[in-house]
């Protein structure tokens, strides 16, 4: 394989991944796992039935559960695009290296989704304050969307080969 066919192959599965990525956080993903997915013991999510006014608190383990949910939905959506674009394309991706790529993908999705692992690493790196901004953007989203790419990007070059 020439170096040209392997950023051909990187730059189509990183496309693949990128699109299927938005698809799955922005349409796939239920609203109870976006809202409950970073939920902890310390940080809990409650929520209210507007009806009886009852209050349910989330978690630790109902936000690792949602989020697990969620990155599983992720995934499943990465690679059907994967599986969808290989097929259409003809890029022949080696199973194992797709089952690695989308691995990568999951795990470092649900670390930046489980909210207090990405939090501490902004702090850690100087962004803590840009992290809480909420206007005029929203700081959170900002670098959880950053560091996706990023792990995306990896993710493509497991790919490329």
């Amino acid at each position: 394989m020439t170096a040209t066919d392997r950023a051909a192959r990187f730059a189509t599965s990183y496309a693949l991944l990128r699109a299927a990525a938005a698809i799955g956080d922005m349409w796939v993903q239920t609203d109870t796992c976006a809202r409950i997915k970073g939920a902890t013991d310390t940080n809990p999510v409650v929520d209210r039935d507007e009806e009886t006014g009852a209050e349910t608190v989330h978690g630790t383990r109902e936000g690792q559960l949602a989020c697990l949910h969620h990155c599983a939905t992720y995934t499943a959506t990465q690679a059907g695009a994967l599986l969808l674009g290989s097929r259409l394309l003809g890029l022949r991706l080696k199973p194992g290296r797709v089952a690695a790529a989308l691995a990568v993908s999951f795990a470092t999705h649900y670390v930046a989704d489980r909210r207090l692992p990405l939090a501490r690493l902004a702090k850690a790196t100087g962004k803590g304050a840009f992290y809480e901004r909420l206007s005029p953007i929203c700081g959170s989203f900002e670098l959880d969307q950053a560091f996706h790419h990023g792990c995306e990007t990896a993710a493509a070059l497991l790919l490329a080969r």
